[in-house]
């Protein structure tokens, strides 16, 4: 087999036995690593799985002698194809590699090989036995073993709080690069997946789960590669761009996801003693709660260099609870139209009240036995905010927001809202 730039149109492999799993290897100048990993992966696979298999190198846009290296093997290894891309991007290669594929099982990993090799016939095996549709490996499900340092593993769960905070994610790890999926399933997901870059992966999860398509985890050993080429920064960024985005498009229903979840989709199991809607409708509201509580500490800061402590605290309280009771209405419980919007504004003003007298309790309390400084303040407001934060859930969900009155239904959005 030998290196080639496919063009958009190319078809798959023509005379030549379909394997049942591609492994795709997306590069970019990799040229010292790709030969080891590429030899480490094909023995196990070769000793280990057993299904015909192919490994496919994508390179997208190396500049260094990775397509050269890429080329070799492809010629010397039976079972490796590879191909070149001329713009970079792992998302564009991963979609690229996976369209052009004829494998029933579609799958990509790191070329760091971080993950070990033993997760790979069970991240794979639940598409092949049809359980699933799509499989990940997870460095934050219980069992798992990772090591690596304090600040990618803080980077790697406020990201995937932020999924679950704006997007209701449910899946545990977003960019693990050990995932597969099920080729009919890319068939009819990969054109909806825009991204090209490394957002690809949490686009692809997020529109699987919305799709109703049943995304399984399997817990890894993963060892971080202390000379990793990703800029975390630029990627961070990237990433909320991405998360806007798509949030975007799904709150404007431009994605077809119905048609895919009556086809392809499963609806979720009920959880006994757990109202349906109520895992989605807290995760919404905590979002929610914490823009709202961010939002009252700067606006409360801003206030107390020219007002005392009680009055910043009322006109924050105000400004942010007409906004969260807003916020809430919308996307927490999925209410639409401008039925009732001033009966629930009202209801969210005694709901309000509550609250202030919580936070004005407290401040009172800490100013009657000492006279603190205003980080302090803050301090015993944020405690205040937390207890407030249960009772406004409650009273939100079973006074202002429930979903008939009377015998009279609100207009309440069936599926779940995006934030």
């Amino acid at each position: 087999m030998s290196l080639s730039t496919l063009p958009t149109s190319a078809a798959g492999p023509v005379g030549i036995v379909a394997p049942v799993l591609d492994v795709v290897v997306p590069v970019y100048n990799e040229e010292i690593d790709l030969e080891p990993c590429v030899h480490r992966l094909h023995a196990y696979l070769a000793a280990e799985f057993p299904y015909r298999f192919r490994i496919t190198i994508a390179d997208n846009a190396s500049t260094d002698s990775t397509a050269d290296v890429a080329r070799r093997l492809a010629e010397t290894l039976p079972g490796v194809d590879a191909v070149h891309l001329t713009e970079k991007g792992r998302g564009r290669a991963l979609k690229h590699a996976w369209t052009h594929s004829d494998a029933a099982v579609l799958a990509y990993m790191d070329v760091d090989l971080s993950t070990d090799l033993g997760a790979l016939l069970p991240l794979v095996a639940p598409l092949i036995s049809g359980h699933s549709e799509v499989a990940i490996g997870s460095r934050l499900a219980r069992g798992s073993r990772v090591v690596r340092g304090a600040k990618r593993e803080f980077i790697s769960r406020t990201y995937n709080l932020i999924l679950r905070g704006t997007l209701s994610a449910r899946f545990s790890d977003a960019q693990c690069g050990f995932k597969a999926i099920r080729a009919d399933v890319a068939e009819r997901l990969l054109p909806m997946v825009e991204d090209t870059g490394w957002f690809f992966d949490t686009e692809l999860l997020v529109l699987a789960e919305r799709a109703g398509l049943r995304i399984h985890e399997v817990p890894v050993d993963w060892v971080d590669d202390p000379d990793s080429r990703v800029d975390i920064v630029s990627t961070a960024l990237a990433d909320l761009r991405g998360i806007v985005r798509l949030a975007r498009a799904l709150g404007t229903g431009r994605l077809p996801l119905a048609a895919l979840r009556e086809q392809l989709g499963r609806n979720p199991l009920p959880v006994a003693g757990v109202p349906t809607g109520l895992t989605g409708q807290l995760m919404r509201f905590a979002a929610v709660g914490a823009a709202s509580t961010l939002a009252y500490l700067a606006l409360y800061a801003i206030l107390r260099t020219g007002l005392g402590p009680q009055w910043a605290n009322l006109t924050a309280l105000l400004v942010t609870a007409i906004a969260n009771t807003t916020a809430n209405r919308r996307l927490t419980f999925g209410v639409r139209g401008s039925g009732g919007l001033w009966r629930h504004q009202a209801q969210g003003l005694v709901v309000f009240a509550i609250g202030l007298g919580l936070t004005s309790g407290s401040l009172a309390l800490l100013h009657a036995v000492t006279v603190p400084a205003t980080a302090l303040e803050l301090a015993a407001l944020v405690a205040a905010n937390l207890i407030a934060t249960g009772v406004r859930f409650l009273l939100m969900r079973i006074w202002v927001f429930r979903a008939s009155r009377g015998g009279h239904e609100l207009s309440m959005n069936t599926t779940p809202p995006t934030v």
